[in-house]
């Protein structure tokens, strides 16, 4: 039995390992050997996840997922939730999450009946947990787009500042000729903000 450690989150300004140290914690209590370590600043709201799926590849069937939390596995929509599911069972990999206790039975050995009781069981609460992080995630940006309209309101709105960063690797990759499917796979940005970057290229020339 191998494990494999997922660490995610949201944005550049936020610390992916943060949680890195309990969840090897977590794996050494139960003789667990992690045999891989996935980073990844994205958001949990979409599904092209670059070291997600470079994780999924690389499992083999049997394997945990292990992570601190569902919320940092999926923020995603109910359809594109279903699609990472089916991923996962296609490969066999179970998911274990430090904050879903029934996951944990997934990490010792059982009879052929007590494992299949307890699989069920934590897909069950698996969905749960997901579907209560995307009312989460929903009902945040909620709470900023009215904080926005507020702001606009009061004339204080400014805008979203530029993930310059972002950007910059965006004009690189249309220099070196990347599509812009592969682009979008890559960064998660929209095909609206990859022609924004490229019109402004053109216009530089």
């Amino acid at each position: 039995m191998h494990a494999r450690a997922y660490l995610r989150a949201s944005t550049d300004q936020q610390d992916a390992l943060r949680a890195k140290q309990q969840v090897f914690d977590f794996a050494t209590e139960r003789d667990i050997p992690v045999v891989g370590l996935y980073v990844e600043n994205e958001s949990g709201a979409k599904l092209a996840r670059p070291e997600l799926f470079r994780l999924l590849a690389d499992s083999r069937p049997g394997d945990i997922l292990l992570i601190e939390q569902v919320d940092r596995l999926s923020r995603l929509t109910s359809a594109d939730w279903q699609r990472l599911r089916s991923e996962l069972d296609a490969r066999q990999i179970r998911v274990v999450a430090l904050d879903l206790p029934t996951s944990w039975m997934q990490t010792s050995s059982a009879d052929e009946f007590t494992a299949r009781m307890f699989a069920a069981v934590n897909a069950m609460m698996l969905d749960v947990l997901a579907a209560v992080a995307r009312k989460d995630y929903e009902d945040r940006r909620c709470r900023q787009a009215q904080g926005q309209a507020r702001a606009k309101a009061e004339g204080k709105y400014t805008g979203r500042v530029e993930n310059v960063a972002r950007n910059a690797g965006i004009a690189t990759m249309l220099q070196a000729g990347a599509s812009w499917s592969t682009i979008q796979a890559a960064t998660g940005c929209s095909r609206s903000t990859i022609a924004k970057i490229a019109k402004r290229k053109l216009a530089a020339k």
